[in-house]
């Protein structure tokens, strides 16, 4: 089998900026360009170069008194994202399991990442030849149907500014919201109902009902939702399907620690 180091793309600098980071652990929290480059078998000059990008971005830090390097905010920062979605995706999937089946509908569970909607989980219904394209994994734009609907809608004005101006509206069907302000008061809709019904803008013929995931600081993390053909489901059904969804997605917001009482 081919190496890795065989592959065309294979870059060394980055394999050695990698090897600075793994050189630290919790006996070795903090160390000297002397060490890192004894241990890594690498000139000062080169390692100095290397720590000097790494510190520039935040993957290290340095002590200008001991003339020491350790592991600087922003690897805890992607720890945090990680670890986050990781126990947000095991606490849910009982609760998603559980919903599919309790509604024969195909279930979503998707979060905001680096300013698109990631979907970390999928249920489908086994019986439904139809299947929805949306799979685990699968990245979409922020305001991307239901679940994008949700997790923008509880950010800061501030952040859903920043988010549109390098993410425009574009239309995916002709019920897409393309205009700016009829976006940012379906948000604020959003926001203070606690839910989203999307009706047929991500897909045509397509509605998705969304609910948001706290975590025990009261903070949206994620979103929950469940997708269906328009045509299949009675109006007075909605309401059916919408107290399921809301109620899930606070199941799992407690699993997470949140409670409604501590943030009111």
């Amino acid at each position: 089998m081919k190496t890795i180091k065989n592959e065309a793309f294979y870059n060394r600098s980055l394999e050695r900026a990698l090897q600075i980071l793994n050189t630290f652990s919790n006996s070795r929290q903090a160390l000297s360009l002397t060490q890192l480059s004894e241990t890594l078998n690498l000139s000062r000059a080169t390692v100095l170069r290397l720590c000097s990008t790494l510190l520039k971005y935040g993957f290290l830090k340095h002590d200008s008194q001991s003339k020491r390097y350790s592991l600087g905010v922003k690897l805890f920062e992607l720890g945090s994202i990680v670890s986050c979605s990781f126990s947000l995706r095991k606490i849910a999937s009982p609760f998603v399991s559980q919903l599919q089946a309790k509604l024969g509908m195909t279930v979503f569970l998707g979060i905001l990442d680096h300013d698109e909607v990631l979907y970390i989980d999928k249920r489908d219904d086994p019986g439904n030849p139809i299947s929805f394209t949306s799979e685990v994994g699968i990245r979409r734009p922020p305001f991307w149907g239901m679940l994008g609907s949700v997790l923008m809608a509880f950010l800061p004005d501030y952040e859903i500014e920043r988010i549109l101006q390098k993410n425009p509206l574009i239309a995916f069907t002709k019920k897409s919201i393309t205009g700016k302000k009829e976006y940012t008061e379906w948000l604020c809709k959003v926001r203070n109902q606690g839910f989203a019904i999307d009706y047929e803008t991500a897909f045509e013929g397509i509605t998705g009902i969304s609910a948001p995931i706290k975590d025990f600081s009261g903070k949206v993390i994620g979103a929950l939702g469940v997708g269906f053909i328009s045509s299949l489901v009675k109006s007075n059904n909605l309401n059916k399907i919408l107290k399921e969804v809301v109620e899930t997605a606070m199941n799992i917001s407690n699993g997470l620690g949140y409670n409604e009482t501590t943030e009111k």
